[in-house]
């Protein structure tokens, strides 16, 4: 049952206490910082360096989250997410020195929710870590979004910046609806063609970019800068969620 008003934005917390987070890396330095820092930052911390023990070990230990490289021995991480998603959602986020477009994209296609490369900071290590634990623990459909001026109403399907109703075409709507829907991730541009467009339309990147134009021109100040919708070149779009 629905909620009168469910919202995501700025006021929402998330309980890092008890959050499981296993790491599978075959860099024992890398390893041993991520689980000195993350149990710092108050989780659970799981280790392993093989892509074979870390299916084993999301079976037995039932993460909430998994911090997985590329260039494992062995069965390598995209073949990891692979099998995981065959049975699990747990979010996947991939920590890898691998930085060509074509590794994030399959990475993501595979299932994973987010992708860094190293180096990388723990502050935005830790806020991708955030937004991937909200996603698994909103057990209820989200009415209602916002961040920061931007606000969606998504069973009236108004959309109103700086308290303004902002005129939409019905494209552009579903596209900003997506967008919204998984907030804070990267999406790939065949991932929103295809939520978008249907699977027929999964090579039109240039009809993406069009529509991506015309939407930030109406709820960026700046559509040159955005705030909201962010591009990570030659992967894909993420909107913004402030965490």
């Amino acid at each position: 049952m629905l909620r009168d008003q469910t919202t995501v934005g700025l006021s929402e917390s998330t309980n890092l206490q008890k959050t499981k987070v296993l790491i599978v890396d075959d860099d024992h330095a890398i390893r041993r910082f991520l689980r000195t820092s993350l149990t710092a930052h108050g989780y659970e911390v799981y280790t392993t360096a093989t892509g074979e023990d870390a299916i084993i070990q999301t079976i037995n230990v039932q993460p909430e989250l998994i911090i997985l490289d590329l260039g494992l021995p062995g069965i390598d991480g995209i073949e990891v997410t692979k099998r995981i998603r065959e049975w699990s959602q747990t979010p996947i986020v991939i920590l890898s020195v691998q930085n060509q477009d074509t590794d994030k994209i399959e990475a993501l296609d595979a299932g994973a929710d987010d992708y860094l490369t190293k180096p990388f900071s723990m502050g935005e290590l830790t806020a991708r870590l955030r937004v991937a634990m909200r996603h698994i623990q909103q057990d209820e459909p989200v009415l209602i979004f916002y961040s920061n001026k931007l606000r969606i109403d998504f069973t009236a399907r108004i959309v109103t910046y700086d308290g303004v109703e902002v005129q939409l075409t019905p494209t552009e709507y579903d596209l900003l609806k997506v967008l919204a829907q998984h907030a804070g991730r990267v999406l790939t541009h065949q991932q929103l063609l295809r939520e978008v467009w249907g699977a027929g339309a999964q090579t039109d990147t240039h009809l993406l970019r069009v529509h991506m134009s015309n939407l930030r021109h109406k709820i960026e100040e700046d559509p040159t800068n955005p705030e909201y919708i962010l591009t990570e070149p030659g992967v894909g779009y993420r909107l913004r969620l402030d965490v």
